[in-house]
């Protein structure tokens, strides 16, 4: 049973809302969570962790049809989605449990139901009404249509794509950012005949230009057909199939799927009666400490501004509690956040691009180098891959990283860890990486910015 009073009330059990409520668990903050639907929210249960879990199996797929090349025959490959589908399940089952076991372990109490701000700042659950020392939105995000267009029928989100139970044979997806990106290389790979349009020149329109390249070549070979500067028009979603225009012209598929944009889940949060101001983009309004213009009342993740990323919202969470709980606080920046996109091949970025660069007034340098150019390209069989570093001469500076190839998301965390650590791109090209690793690429641009490049 739910107590009257907590330290903390969480309204939300996303990868925000669940790690905020044990850190406050772990201050000894009296903690509960509230959440509407599901326990893990919608990234567990329908968004990044079915996502990767498809993904991933498409990996496998990829593996498996480039074998021969590695001197291994495969006879007799085939796809058995209903058992793709459960392993999707479980691995969100698994997740989601582990999250259930961390509040009980924490001892934070978990509340069915929908929670409202009251206008006096505690939270309304039900018929109940908790009082609540410190509340924490972390209510995240809800997908948005194209204009004209609603989802219904064979019209899906990206959370409708993903949940498929059965194999599409046809497929297009509206948006070539990253969860579009990562619904066509999944889908495209497991064999369903996909299209991906895009309203902008390019797909992955914010990342650098040269990796948006890079992707985009990966992207066709795995046989999609790409429609950039194409907007979609007069939708109609029938019982088998859905028809529209692109670019003024007729086409149909089997599932439509809208990428296009995500906004904040604010309504019936009761947000204006308690006095939590939005920003001119509908965004709730926070200062650096996450602290909205309510007192006591905090907001995170897809709510305020920012990327959108569920390492994003965790690490605001745990800043926003540390903050109710009286401990010194620093502001999070949010151009340094790694962003990562998990289609084939994997696209990582951080920083400033070299446009951004250039547009801000730096003296900018660019090392840029191809997985091929060193011995673990050409051994795990990703020389395509490339490695773009955005420096400034002065100083050293690291001014953005991006990557596009094999694990670019595991491998851009370096740089990160290196601006975070106050260290330039000097710095990376004299550190010593193992050998023959992907890393050295890294290392190779790094020193390639810093104009003496060794493999190229």
């Amino acid at each position: 049973m739910a107590e009257t009073s907590y330290d903390c009330v969480v309204i939300g059990s996303g990868p925000g809302g669940y790690v905020a409520a044990i850190r406050a668990a772990q201050l000894d903050m009296r903690t509960a969570v509230v959440e509407k639907d599901v326990i893990g929210g919608r990234c567990l249960n329908y968004a990044c962790i079915p996502a990767k879990a498809v993904l991933r199996t498409a990996d496998v797929l990829s593996e498996i049809d480039d074998a021969e090349e590695f001197g291994l025959r495969v006879a007799g490959r085939e796809i058995d989605f209903p058992t793709v589908a459960a392993r999707r399940d479980k691995v969100v089952k698994t997740l989601t449990g582990g999250v259930s076991g961390l509040f009980k372990k924490n001892s934070i109490d978990y509340l069915e139901g929908v929670g409202v701000l009251t206008a006096d700042g505690q939270v309304r659950v039900g018929d109940d009404v908790i009082d609540a020392r410190a509340v924490l939105l972390a209510t995240g995000s809800i997908p948005r249509p194209i204009p004209g267009v609603q989802f219904g029928g064979r019209v899906v989100d990206t959370a409708g794509a993903w949940l498929l139970g059965e194999l599409p044979e046809s497929m297009t997806v509206v948006g070539a950012g990253a969860s579009g990106t990562e619904i066509a290389s999944a889908f495209a790979r497991l064999g369903t005949r996909m299209t991906l349009i895009e309203a902008l020149p390019r797909v992955l329109p914010t990342e650098d230009a040269d990796i948006s390249k890079a992707a985009e070549r990966g992207l066709k070979k795995q046989g999609m057909e790409i429609r950039t500067d194409t907007t979609v028009d007069d939708v109609d979603s029938g019982d088998r199939k859905v028809t529209f225009s692109a670019g003024g012209e007729s086409l149909e598929s089997e599932y439509l799927v809208i990428a296009a944009g995500r906004g904040p889940d604010v309504e019936g949060l009761g947000l204006q009666q308690a006095g939590v101001e939005l920003d001119e983009r509908g965004l709730v309004k926070v200062d650096g400490a996450q602290r909205t213009t309510r007192e006591g009342v905090y907001a995170i993740g897809d709510l305020v501004a920012g990327p959108m990323l569920a390492h994003k919202a965790s690490e605001e969470g745990i800043l926003a509690v540390e903050d109710a709980a009286g401990l010194p606080t620093q502001a999070i920046d949010h151009v340094d956040i790694p962003r990562a996109t998990f289609c084939t091949p994997n696209v990582a970025s951080f920083g400033l691009t070299e446009a951004q660069a250039r547009e801000a007034g730096y003296d900018v340098t660019v090392g840029k180098v191809q997985y091929g150019a060193v011995g673990g390209g050409a051994v795990y069989g990703d020389r395509s891959g490339v490695i773009k570093i955005v420096g400034e001469t002065r100083y050293g500076e690291l001014l953005g990283g991006h990557i596009c190839g094999a694990k670019a998301t595991e491998l851009i965390q370096e740089l990160v860890n290196a601006k975070e650590l106050e260290g330039g791109y000097p710095e990376v090209a004299r550190m010593v990486h193992g050998h023959p690793t992907l890393s050295e690429a890294v290392m190779e641009a790094a020193r390639a910015a810093d104009g003496w490049l060794i493999h190229g």
